[in-house]
């Protein structure tokens, strides 16, 4: 009489899910720390006005916008902190508009700035090829 042994190995059917845990984690403290690096830009006080929020569009827009002393700043440069002129501002702009010409365009302007100042820069980015400008708001509180 001859048993066979039935304490034979079964596979373990288990996933280990400890490393995508750890992982994760690590993306976690990754995006937590860069979060706040993305949200660069010039400070500007908008104008309070009721209006309707628009759709959020598929690519990133172009923001141009205007301080209250009247400079210029674009939010796709490589330095969106930083003031730009008016020649560099249409050729940018332009570029951009050439390789994704469905990008929405907008003007950010201080409430403070002289109104010239942000018709002129709807006009350069007109000058730069833009088929519409939109004028960003802030929700009235």
């Amino acid at each position: 009489m001859s048993r066979r042994s039935t304490n034979r190995r079964q596979p373990i059917a288990e996933m280990n899910v400890v490393p995508y845990i750890d992982v994760m984690l690590v993306l976690l403290v990754i995006f937590m720390i860069t979060a706040p690096l993305l949200t660069q830009g010039v400070k500007v006080d908008l104008p309070q006005a009721e209006s309707e929020n628009i759709k959020q569009p598929e690519q990133e827009p172009i923001i141009v916008s205007v301080d209250n002393k009247g400079l210029l700043y674009l939010n796709v440069s490589s330095q969106p902190d930083v003031p730009i002129d008016e020649n560099t501002l249409v050729n940018r702009v332009a570029a951009l508009l050439r390789l994704h010409p469905k990008t929405p365009v907008m003007v950010r302007g201080d409430h403070q700035v002289d109104y010239g100042a942000v018709v002129s820069a709807m006009a350069l980015l007109q000058k730069a090829g833009a088929p519409s400008v939109g004028l960003m708001t802030r929700p009235v509180e």
